[in-house]
């Protein structure tokens, strides 16, 4: 009983993360609109800067703060951050009449958030695969998918209350939710063998971090390029270039989520037919063929930008997760270190893209078109990289065959 309200708890607080990341996405019409906090778009991509250092730090250090604290300490502070994050969010719309006050408080916010996440994701990543040690990739998936369930809803609840005139709706029912939860994890223990990490194995886990690790990492750094693309600039994209609507820009966002959800879903399910090697290779390319799209969308059609946005939502799907259980699998001395290593270097990605398009546009003049196009080179980079991963686990697996044999002997 005592597990299954663990396993619980970790999820409920993927989709509770995933809500609070997006929430500021999810609101960039509200950051940039004149009658608001009037950003400009450089403003706006250096508001999630502090987010990606943040949530880098606390990734990399997050390992060690787990030998430390213990590894249920890291994740309530982790939603402790995400809470005070939310909270300064709702705060600063009292001081939009003082810009440099607003801003200073929005950027305190995604401090906040990026700790929060740090904490977070690579804990709960971490304890879904000691809940489920013979199934990591299929159990990652699932948790990953409901930390996409969570940014799927957050553009749909910023939709709403932008229509109901409160779009500070969102952060008070995170700041409950996260309330709630941190109140009823507190009484769980939080373990889950989660300390067994053998540290007679140290030294191998530090030569294996030296010759592989920096594979996985380059390819958690591209994805984030890519995700956060869509992930931040989608809405603006839809209302700047193609002239949605405020709604038909939230719909694009949450297609763009649902889609990532829907996939990660989709490939845990048929990891049995479709091996998990062939999906990592497929998919950077769908990433691919969707940037370019939506660099080629008329100015007149935002209803094939909806459509160009779900196709880059199934291409980053299953991405992520599937580098993070690989990499503990195939990692295993340093397997309690992989998530955060990984988290950081998706996070470096994340601050590329999140601050790189701002200047891009505002002091070389490129268009955001152009910059999704650009973006699709990042993609073809990645998918070239897939193979390399794969390759080398597929040997890996033969070299591990091909011992057992010489042991049978």
């Amino acid at each position: 009983m005592a597990q299954r309200n663990e396993i619980a708890a970790v999820y409920v607080a993927a989709v509770i993360q995933g809500l609070a990341l997006v929430t500021f996405p999810a609101a960039s019409t509200v950051f940039t609109s004149a009658s608001a906090y009037g950003l400009s778009s450089t403003e706006y991509g250096a508001m999630f800067v502090p987010q990606a250092i943040m949530a880098i730090s606390a990734s990399l250090l997050g390992a060690g703060l787990i030998r430390r604290l213990g590894i249920k300490r890291i994740y309530l502070l982790g939603l402790t951050a995400d809470l005070v994050s939310m909270a300064l969010l709702f705060l600063s719309q009292f001081f939009m009449s003082d810009g440099r006050v607003a801003y200073s408080m929005l950027l305190l916010a995604t401090t906040s958030l990026g700790i929060g996440f740090g904490l977070t994701v690579p804990a709960l990543n971490t304890f879904t695969a000691a809940f489920f040690p013979q199934k990591i990739d299929s159990a990652v998936l699932v948790l990953n998918a409901l930390l996409g369930l969570g940014t799927v809803l957050a553009p749909v609840f910023v939709a709403v209350f932008i229509g109901l005139g409160i779009w500070w709706g969102l952060p008070v029912l995170a700041v409950v939710l996260l309330l709630v939860l941190l109140l009823f994890s507190l009484s769980l223990p939080l373990q889950a063998g989660t300390d067994k990490t053998p540290q007679s194995q140290k030294e191998k886990g530090e030569m294996v971090l030296a010759a592989r690790f920096w594979i996985f990492a380059a390819f958690a750094l591209l994805y984030g390029v890519c995700e956060t693309m869509n992930g931040n600039w989608a809405s603006l994209y839809m209302t700047q270039r193609l002239g949605a609507s405020t709604t038909l820009a939230s719909l694009a966002l949450t297609i763009f989520w649902g889609t990532v959800t829907a996939g990660r879903i989709l490939f845990a399910g048929i990891g049995r037919w479709f091996p998990e090697q062939r999906t990592y290779q497929a998919l950077p390319f769908v990433v691919a063929v969707a940037l370019i799209t939506v660099a080629f969308i008329p100015k007149s059609d935002p209803f094939l930008g909806i459509l160009a946005f779900g196709l880059a939502g199934l291409g980053c799907s299953a991405l992520l997760p599937l580098t993070i259980s690989s990499g503990q699998k195939e990692l295993t001395a340093i397997a309690a270190s992989v998530p955060g290593g990984l988290i950081a270097f998706y996070q470096m990605g994340y601050g590329i893209a999140a601050f790189g398009v701002g200047p891009l546009q505002q002091q070389a003049g490129l268009s955001l078109a152009t910059i999704f196009g650009s973006a699709a080179i990042v993609a073809l980079v990645m998918s070239a990289l897939s193979f390399v991963v794969t390759r080398r686990r597929d040997m890996s697996a033969s070299d591990l065959q091909s011992q057992m044999a010489r042991n049978s002997i």
